[in-house]
């Protein structure tokens, strides 16, 4: 019996479409993560601010975290001057011997630093560490601070209270600010601009990213390879992070993409949550060279070490990467040490943008 002419278009059309339906089941299936699977939980060990772009730091057990970053991190900044441009380690390695300290009491941020060719005498000046808007129009002056060769406005503080710091630096320089709160936010270049983040976000005074993160996992392989070489052990100070994970196994941030921080366990503030996205490696300069205590400069270490196996970011390929950048998500809350940190997302694609 002749088949219908209905049959034979059924059985024409089948041909064809089966092949493609099977090859559209097969390619288009959710492909498994070549980034690997994600790693178990660890924590924070250490939280640590830098109120002063390149001078020494503090240690504190909990920080209020800002969408710009750590609540008086890189707040403040040395410019030189007329030129106001922003003055780091990089040029003068003995900005580490300044040291901000805070009075929570008070809410004062005091500054002491070394009298150049003096055994015992400082210099030192305090300012309010959270000051309004009105107390900067009557004590500062409105400026553009260059910071790597873009301009941001801020606050200079008076010559009558930051004057003597020109004799440590041997020039003239200004002290600048800049709130997180109400003053013109500095947008994020490079990887965290808005058209990659996908939202807009901005910082105060750090060199790129609001957050820098580091393992201890890592400094301690970095470390082993160190002493095989130099009796010295680097601190992580050195690299002047802002939040320590005590990490899973070395270099293993590389992967982070998405990080999700819990309260501890019987905390007061149980309910918050904390989300920052890891936007590039840290690539690094030879400021990690510089000891933050001593403001000496090893000839060698670690940048040797690290130029011989952390050249891992195809977007910058001449500067080794130790540390992650990254970018808050919302209005953030207090920080503190032991909280749980859960990588919620990995990826292979990390690639550093240049620019500032």
């Amino acid at each position: 019996m002749a088949l219908s002419n209905t049959y034979q278009l059924a059985v024409i059309i089948s041909c064809f479409l089966l092949p493609i339906i099977t090859y559209l089941c097969f390619t288009q299936r959710p492909k498994k993560s070549s980034a690997g699977p994600l790693p178990p939980p660890t924590e924070i060990t250490d939280i640590f601010i830098h109120p002063i772009k390149s001078c020494h730091y503090i240690t504190v057990k909990s920080a209020r975290l800002l969408p710009t970053g750590l609540d008086l991190d890189r707040h403040w900044m040395w410019v030189s001057y007329p030129e106001l441009k922003f003055q780091t380690i990089r040029q003068t390695s003995k900005m580490t011997l300044i040291r901000p300290s805070y009075d929570a009491e008070t809410d004062t941020l005091t500054v002491v630093a070394p009298v150049p060719n003096s055994i015992d005498q400082k210099l030192q000046f305090s300012v309010p560490a959270h000051p309004s808007s009105e107390w900067l129009e009557n004590n500062t002056q409105l400026v553009n601070a260059n910071i790597w060769g873009k301009e941001t406005p801020a606050h200079a503080y008076s010559t009558d209270l930051t004057g003597s710091f020109n004799e440590f630096f041997g020039k003239e320089v200004r002290l600048v600010y800049k709130s997180p709160f109400f003053d013109a936010p500095r947008m994020l270049p490079s990887n965290g601009a808005e058209r990659i983040l996908g939202r807009p976000a901005s910082t105060c005074f750090p060199d790129l990213m609001p957050i820098l993160v580091g393992c201890e996992s890592s400094i301690e392989e970095l470390n082993s390879r160190i002493r095989a070489n130099d009796d010295i052990t680097i601190d992580i100070h050195r690299f002047r992070p802002n939040i320590i994970f005590k990490g899973n196994k070395p270099w293993d941030e590389d992967r982070w993409k998405t990080l999700r921080i819990l309260p501890k366990p019987g905390s007061n503030n149980a309910t918050q949550r904390f989300v920052l996205d890891v936007t590039q490696r840290c690539a690094r300069c030879q400021v990690p060279n510089v000891d933050p205590d001593s403001a000496e400069k090893h000839k060698r270490q670690p940048w040797d070490t690290l130029m011989k196996y952390r050249r891992v970011d195809e977007g910058i390929t001449y500067k080794p990467c130790f540390g992650m950048l990254c970018v808050p998500r919302g209005d953030g809350g207090i920080l503190e040490v032991g909280m749980k940190m859960e990588v919620t997302e990995v990826t292979n694609k990390h690639r550093y943008i240049p620019g500032f």
